[in-house]
């Protein structure tokens, strides 16, 4: 062993130590001259030779792989008929062998959801890669000469020299468009890699990162006449075949089953893959409002699975944030990561760690609100003193009492599209980063001045890809939605830190990246027919469902929101995040606006999206800090440490 070797695994084990719960199943360490690794093992495929940090026959390549590569068998069989050798029947051997076929352009070939580094002792090179849409995470920082890089920043946090200082820019951006926009994170100086990026560095160089995937769309009026009937048949086969490979493992695999349309489609075709026995999980709740317990009843008798649901209250919830916010080490907006942490536990305490979910869904194929009301925005502007079309807004949002009382005077200001709102590129976002913008307004004095003259929405519009202008207007807000939202905030807090808490893997058949590049080249009627959403869906699977759920309208799911910090069944701790003392320590918040906001909180429980929003980005934010950053603000307030350091 080398002069400082010891040191050096020393580290290694306090990091992989930090993020033991995304792999309770084994741990390994490998050092090779100035490469480090270290891994932590969630053992679904090849449970027996699997284990990592893995090298190559030849010692000269060796990785640390977080996911899965679900076509790994048939790479496997390509690559034995090329003449490599296997010692092992796992994926990650795939990887290795692929690299050493192709160097860094094997990722092309990957359908998987992975974060890996691969360590070329022979080129001295370093390389880091993600998946394409984001499911798995990959931080990185800099200290002078060394590169640190983990799943988690936890992880970071165990190496010397490397503090959690909060980045006030990235709460900014968390505050107005919910979470933070890549490369930054969280923490001053700690850098996310971005979805379908690499980064490659050489002994004693610097790093370079390469995209090797985006997400691109057909200009507008370009898409071709598409038979529906045929379209839609070539979606569900693509479906049933992500599906198929993901339901790959050497364990048991089971699904979630909200009673929505896209994880009841992923169920129905898992059931029709691996027969009876299908394991199934929902969440319930006791407020009719957020509930859909009888549409998960229904889907499982149908199925025949054997379902569990979990009952999750305002109790529960409030209960579980200080683990969400610890495991997702930012600030959250939204309650909902919550009952999904309860919901992996479950998952867990049942014997599974592999479930697949619909996620993606709403995304790829036109699914959201927030696409229905840009269309609808942009048809009531063109005529503006319509008193009819503003009502049409109502229609969208049946499950949202506040809208549904307002004047079609109150409709048309709020959402509404002046000229200017129709030539912005965020056009189909605006009235969602404008209300959630409004939160801004309980950031301390010093806050505001640190963020002075920043705007995160002129930040979003310059990461625009230039060809983004020509794209069709849903295609536009389905971009935004797909490279933002779902990796920073859907996958991330509600998905993959949540469930990887209790070493739970989700898999995603919606995001199988030939579902979404088949999704993108769909013409935009296909997807979003009139107000129907994700109509190519609906028709292509409505005979592998109950007729009560292929004709389902969208329902977001959703939790209750901030009185759970309040109410009776409340941890007081959480409650005592919102007092001044508290706040005045922290130097995030302004104590006398939040104490209103709270005692608000506390009278009534008729508060808006973004002070609902505002109470649990306070309460996270205040989490998170405690957790990772000692007791005060301390440097994090420092304008210099606002500057891009990735």
């Amino acid at each position: 062993m080398q002069a400082g070797d010891a040191d050096r695994r020393a580290v290694l084990e306090r990091m992989a130590a930090a993020i033991v719960h995304r792999g309770p199943d084994g741990s390994g360490v490998l050092i090779d001259g100035p490469c480090g690794l270290a891994h932590t093992r969630l053992s679904i495929v090849d449970l027996a030779t699997g284990a990592q940090p893995m090298t190559d026959a030849g010692e000269s390549l060796a990785i640390s792989f977080n996911g899965e590569i679900f076509n790994y068998r048939e790479l496997r069989a390509d690559l034995i008929a090329r003449g490599f050798v296997f010692r092992t029947t796992s994926d990650t051997e795939v990887i290795l062998n692929l690299y050493r076929a192709m160097g860094p352009d094997c990722v092309a070939r990957l359908n998987g959801d992975f974060a890996f580094a691969l360590w070329d002792r022979a080129e001295g090179r370093l390389m880091l890669a993600r998946d394409r849409i984001g499911v798995r995470p990959l931080f990185y920082a800099r200290r002078g000469p060394l590169l640190a890089f983990a799943s988690e920043m936890k992880s970071l946090f165990a190496v010397p020299g490397i503090e959690a200082e909060l980045d006030l820019v990235a709460l900014d951006q968390i505050f107005t468009t919910w979470a933070p926009i890549a490369p930054r994170t969280g923490f001053a100086g700690i850098a996310e890699l971005p979805p379908g990026h690499m980064l490659l560095m050489s002994s004693g160089g610097a790093p370079a990162i390469r995209r090797y995937w985006s997400l691109n769309f057909p200009r507008a009026g370009e898409t071709p006449h598409q038979d529906e009937r045929a379209t839609g048949e070539e979606l569900r086969a693509l479906l049933a075949d992500a599906t198929r490979i993901r339901l790959r493992a050497d364990v048991p695999v089971g699904a979630y089953l909200s009673g929505g349309l896209d994880s009841c489609v992923v169920a129905a075709l898992a059931r029709a893959k691996v027969g009876a026995g299908l394991r199934t999980f929902s969440v319930t709740f006791e407020d009719a409002e957020f509930d859909e317990s009888a549409f998960q009843k229904t889907m499982s008798r149908a199925l025949g699975t054997r379902h569990l649901a979990i009952a999750c209250g305002a109790g529960d919830i409030s209960r579980a944030m200080p683990a969400v916010a610890a495991h997702g080490e930012r600030a959250i907006l939204r309650t909902s990561p919550a009952p999904l942490f309860l919901l992996s536990g479950a998952v867990r305490n049942d014997g599974l760690k592999v479930v697949l979910t619909g996620e993606g869904a709403d995304e790829v194929l036109g699914g959201y609100d927030i696409f229905k009301e840009a269309k609808l925005r942009r048809f009531v502007a063109r005529q503006p003193g319509s008193e009819r079309r503003p009502r049409l807004l109502q229609r969208l949002y049946p499950y949202l009492p506040r809208v549904q009382s307002q004047s079609p005077q109150f409709l048309a200001a709020f959402f509404g599209a002046s000229p200017a709102d129709l030539a912005d590129p965020l056009f189909s976002h605006l009235p969602r980063y404008r209300t959630t913008s409004r939160a801004r307004m309980f950031f301390s004095a010093e806050v505001k001045r640190a963020t002075a003259g920043y705007d995160a929405l002129d930040e979003l519009r310059a990461g625009l890809p230039a060809e983004f202008a020509r794209w069709h207007p849903l295609s536009q807000a389905q971009y935004l939605e797909t490279t933002h939202l779902l990796p920073g905030y859907i996958l991330s807090s509600q998905g993959d830190r949540v469930a990887m808490a209790h070493g739970v893997e989700g898999r995603f058949p919606f995001l199988d990246h030939r579902v979404v590049e088949f999704a993108a080249g769909l013409h935009p009627e296909l997807k979003l027919k009139g107000l129907k959403e994700k109509h190519i869906l609906r028709t292509a699977l409505k005979n592998d469902l109950p007729p009560e759920i292929a004709r389902r309208p969208k329902q977001p799911y959703r939790a209750p929101e901030a009185g759970v910090f309040f109410g009776p069944e409340a941890d007081p701790a959480l409650a005592a995040l919102f007092a001044p003392e508290t706040l005045a320590d922290g130097g995030l918040f302004e104590p006398a606006a939040v104490a209103r906001l709270a005692a608000k909180a506390q009278r009534t429980s008729s508060l808006g999206f973004a002070e609902n929003a505002a109470l649990v980005g306070i309460a996270t934010a205040e989490l998170v800090r405690r957790r990772f950053c000692g007791p005060s603000l301390t440097a994090s307030a420092r304008a210099p440490r606002l500057a891009r350091s990735v």
